[in-house]
């Protein structure tokens, strides 16, 4: 078991981000130490604290991490995987598509 302090260091997810994960039920402790309150997490947490690392990396909002984490088979991940590299792919065709406008809108104020 890993006290908060121990699991935030070991994971690199901040104390404060814990205890907002723990309020909306993405990564609940192991186990609350009902004398003194104290939060403590185990392997099985790491390895949810380190998804949830990696979904926030790929830009997933709370509502999706919410939504991966209710699906405690993980069924679903590799279709909302796909879906996120689908919405970033658009994103960047997006974005290559203003840079070109941009490039030509300079283009056209050189001819004058």
């Amino acid at each position: 078991m890993y006290r908060v302090s121990e699991f935030a260091e070991i994971t690199g997810l901040s104390k404060e981000t814990l205890r907002y994960y723990a309020e909306v039920g993405l990564l609940e402790p192991a186990y609350t130490d009902p004398a003194n309150r104290y939060r403590y997490y185990d392997d099985g947490s790491y390895f949810l604290a380190i998804l949830l690392t990696k979904l926030r990396h790929f830009g997933f909002t709370i509502q999706e991490m919410t939504e991966v984490m209710r699906d405690e088979s993980f069924e679903n991940l590799e279709v909302l995987l796909w879906q996120k590299r689908r919405k970033i792919v658009n994103e960047i065709e997006n974005l290559k598509g203003k840079i070109k406008e941009i490039d030509q809108f300079i283009d056209s104020g050189k001819d004058e």
